[in-house]
């Protein structure tokens, strides 16, 4: 009963379907018209090649403010440069797959889910037998071209793997400088030790981020100002000037228990100010990285593997909290490039 059954299951119902007479592609009978498919889809992967090098040096070369019939210049070359090129890319391995590759009407027929021996057997073969036919082997042009344009698709991967970190020097440098008013970074209004109480926190701004120029206009604005807020944004806090123990250099650093260190997490770059009145600690909500702010903001505990960074402070003529300088350490997450300089920091001190 079984082979009566599998040899009902495995016998094609209808043995002449009615498909038309195979209808052949001019490339599988004219060389000429081959050859120049060949050329055609050889053409496609090369120029994607040169498109994917001309993503790479548009991404280094052109000034992100630089524009471009009223568009970023920038994001108009990699967006037309690595679009052309995966369309090229696409292009070329459907054009190889419809002229090239072999070309067979097939019927398949409904089976029971179990494959035997054979028919597995026979999937490898038709496997093979579809490598074989589809010239991968026997077009070298092709196969390296294919080759060449894919190793280059990495390239744009790579480097576009420099905005993943700040390059060396990347956050040394802040708005901060010497005499500017440290502002609430809501109203921006500057700040007199009397507004602060004793185990208070106040998130802040150095005042250029609202100055106004000449024009009346945002001396920051856009972009730029939110670049340089994730870099130059701090917390001010207020404690017992007897709970402070300031690091040797760092004894003037504060105004009667007040210090102002960076809102900027050293683990990876987290804004941070869930402040513990009592322990005088700062919590990262990212990983909980804690540091001790009456300790020079050294890690108790957590990832983070640099104090958070300090900014000196002073009174101006009229009572204000006022910074002496920029951070004399590197504001930002602790990526291998700011411990190198760091340490070219402190040699140049």
């Amino acid at each position: 009963m079984s082979d009566e059954l599998d040899q009902v299951t495995h016998t094609e119902p209808v043995r002449d379907p009615g498909l038309p007479a195979h209808q052949y592609r001019p490339t599988d009978v004219d060389p000429v018209q081959e050859l120049r498919a060949e050329r055609q889809i050889t053409a496609m992967f090369t120029v994607a090649s040169l498109l994917l090098i001309g993503f790479c040096v548009g991404y280094i070369v052109i000034d992100k403010d630089e524009t471009f019939l009223g568009w970023s210049a920038m994001n108009f070359t990699l967006g037309a440069t690595l679009g052309g090129a995966l369309l090229l890319m696409g292009v070329g391995i459907i054009q190889w797959a419809k002229k090239l590759m072999g070309d067979h009407e097939m019927v398949e027929m409904r089976h029971p889910a179990a494959s035997t021996d054979e028919e597995r057997a026979a999937t490898l073969k038709e496997l093979n037998d579809g490598i074989n036919e589809s010239g991968f082997g026997r077009r070298p042009l092709i196969r390296r071209s294919l080759f060449l344009s894919i190793s280059f698709l990495a390239l744009p991967t790579v480097i576009m793997l420099r905005d993943m970190g700040p390059l060396p020097y990347g956050h040394k440098n802040t708005v901060w400088k010497k005499g500017m008013r440290v502002v609430n970074d809501v109203a921006g209004t500057p700040i007199k030790p009397s507004d602060l109480q004793v185990g208070q926190l106040v998130n802040a701004e150095p005042a250029i981020m609202y100055e106004k120029d000449k024009d009346g206009e945002p001396v920051l604005h856009g972009t730029e100002l939110l670049q340089e807020k994730s870099k130059a944004a701090v917390i001010v806090v207020r404690m017992k000037p007897e709970d402070i123990t300031p690091s040797k250099g760092r004894e003037n650093w504060g105004i009667d228990g007040i210090l102002c260190y960076s809102k900027i997490c050293t683990h990876v770059g987290c804004p941070i100010s869930l402040w513990e009145q009592q322990t005088h600690h700062l919590l990262c909500p990212c990983h909980q990285s804690t540091f001790d702010l009456a300790d020079n903001g050294k890690v108790v505990f957590g990832p983070a593997h640099r104090p958070l960074p300090q900014l000196p402070l002073a009174l101006d003529s009229e009572g204000y909290l006022i910074a002496v300088s920029d951070f004399p350490e590197v504001v930002g997450p602790s990526y291998p490039e700011l411990a190198r300089d760091q340490k070219r920091l402190d040699d140049k001190s």
